[in-house]
């Protein structure tokens, strides 16, 4: 049995391209016999190994036995061991996340800075076949999409799970072989953590009705897997990460508009609730509707869909010379009068006006609703509002467009747009007012 699962490790390894034969590997090491059984295979198959262990101080004597176990089967396997003691309870409490959470963010954690320390090409660590299945099945009965039914990845990072062709069965079959022993963490017993319950109470049940259950669920994971792949790559090939909006009749003629929606704004922070709400306003062309998460927001504005970062407003800013004036953390107004007239600026980032017509202090500030303006070549004024729909600005474009006004409140530049046609310089203009926007 024992050279059965050696081989069976050794083919899967190769086949997913896990680990480098010249390169060093850690092996996160419990005691327990699925990390046992990992770290006594790979030295059967000549990687340059060494173990780690976290002691995390959550079962009282039981978590001493174990160090002490796998201190005892390192000297014996002459395997250099790398220990390490955490207060899981105390940065639970400070961090404010479960006891679970916390082990597994200082385990982590540790495994990544010690991977870097010794040069280390990965952490191996002892998932088999069973914590696939069960991780499936938590996802599956959580509601999750396609990426949380492909179990577990062979190699995630610097992480790496040689052991998931195996089942626990086969594992513990593998060292009765060979006569070793391990340790029992008792909480693997327990049956309060969902995790548990499915595989202490859920997967018998399931075996009692289909005995290869465990087998099937598996190799339909690895077919999700595949599909996953097709899946992703279509997407990708859409570029929907990178777009800050998309058409509403591409949305709709899409194979799935609901998958083509959760790509793109799951990321950005939309739950499923909100992506189902965005498509209904979508299909029955809700123009106006708006969509927040915390990171950014959503308006369907004509026919497209469009989102962008929530960002506070530009607070208003006074300028009451010339000179250079910061505006948030990547914009500049450098603020200059020339006495000797020169041509009308074509750069849409450079207003030219009549500086006699224009009264200091000037404010820098977002439009609001019902500000007027009179464009150039224009006589009349017109809602600024009204304008920039001409212009097809959209919802969020308009909501955070930048005027300036003078202190009589005119607006005489809509910024990287427009100038106002009263400003503007004449063949009379004795002094200009230049303003350049640079990022």
């Amino acid at each position: 049995m024992w050279n059965s699962v050696r081989s069976q490790v050794a083919g899967y390894i190769k086949a997913h391209h896990l680990l480098s034969a010249d390169r060093m590997h850690l092996v996160a090491l419990s005691g327990g016999p699925d990390s046992v059984a990992l770290m006594l295979v790979m030295k059967s198959l000549n990687y340059r190994i060494e173990a780690v262990h976290c002691n995390f101080h959550l079962r009282g004597d039981e978590s001493d036995r174990d160090e002490q176990f796998v201190k005892e089967l390192c000297v014996r396997e002459q395997v250099p061991l790398h220990l390490i003691h955490f207060d899981t309870i105390e940065y639970a409490t400070l961090h404010h996340v479960s006891i679970e959470m916390a082990a597994r963010e200082l385990r982590y954690r540790y495994f990544a800075q010690l991977t870097e320390d010794i040069d280390a090409e990965t952490v191996c660590v002892a998932h088999h076949r069973d914590d696939a299945v069960e991780t499936l099945l938590m996802n599956l009965m959580r509601g999750a999409g396609i990426h949380g039914l492909t179990g577990i990845r062979p190699r995630n990072g610097h992480i790496a799970r040689p052991l998931l062709c195996l089942s626990h069965n086969d594992i513990l079959q593998a060292l009765e072989a060979i006569g070793q022993t391990y340790v029992i963490d008792s909480t693997n017993l327990e049956t309060d953590v969902l995790r548990n319950k499915i595989r202490l109470q859920l997967i018998p049940l399931l075996e009692q009705m289909t005995p290869s259950v465990s087998r099937n669920i598996a190799r339909t994971s690895l077919y999700i897997s595949e599909a996953e792949k097709v899946y992703d790559a279509y997407f990708r090939n859409l570029g929907l990460h990178d777009a800050d909006r998309i058409p509403v009749s591409s949305l709709l003629e899409s194979p799935s508009p609901l998958c083509m929606l959760h790509e793109w704004l799951a990321p950005l922070g939309f739950n499923r609730t909100q992506i189902s709400e965005i498509l209904d306003a979508a299909f029955s062309q809700q123009s106006g509707r708006e969509f927040s998460s915390s990171s950014h927001i959503l308006v369907l504005d004509r026919q497209s869909l469009i989102v962008a970062p929530d960002e506070p407003p530009v607070k208003p800013v006074v300028i009451p010379e010339s000179g250079l004036y910061r505006i948030g953390e990547s914009v500049s107004l450098r603020v200059s009068l020339l006495d000797t007239p020169s041509e009308i600026s074509r750069d849409p980032s450079v207003c030219t006006v009549d500086a006699s017509k224009v009264r200091f202090p000037l404010t820098l500030r977002t439009m609001q609703t019902g500000d007027r303006f009179v464009p150039f070549g224009m006589k009349g004024s017109k809602l600024l509002s009204d304008f920039l729909t001409d212009r097809k600005l959209s919802l969020l474009d308009k909501r955070r467009q930048l005027v300036l006004s003078d202190a009589n409140g005119l607006i005489f530049w809509v910024l990287g747009i427009r100038v106002a046609d009263p400003c503007r310089i004449t063949t009379s203009t004795t002094s200009i007012l230049k303003i350049e926007m640079q990022k």
